[in-house]
């Protein structure tokens, strides 16, 4: 088991989604950020089930890095309560891992 971590988070829109993604990776919570588009999401909210078009982010991060990114992330997302799930990495391609630990920001580096 490696301590990275892949957090998948929705947006409303693909500019949205380009803004939250450099951010994360320009403060180094982010290694890389995949963004997906022509998401449907189906849920419930406020007693409701809604359906809308979304743009998926898929964020490579490091498992203590968690707290600092759900914390931006908030911080820079539209929606009230954003989608932030993080998924372990049990394994990986070693120089792709290598490559993730030089782009993150270094640990107690907070």
């Amino acid at each position: 088991m490696t301590d990275k971590v892949i957090v998948l988070s929705t947006c409303h829109s693909p500019e949205e989604a380009k803004r939250i993604a450099r951010g994360l990776v320009e403060e180094r919570l982010a290694a890389c950020v995949n963004i997906v588009g022509g998401v449907l999401s189906v849920y419930r909210w406020q007693g409701k089930v809604e359906e809308n078009d979304e743009t998926l982010l898929i964020v490579k991060t490091r498992r203590d890095l968690l707290g600092r990114l759900n914390e931006r992330l908030a911080g820079m997302h539209s929606y009230e309560v954003p989608e932030s799930i993080a998924i372990s990495v049990a394994e990986g391609l070693p120089a792709y891992i290598e490559w993730l630990d030089r782009e993150l920001d270094p640990p107690g580096n907070s």
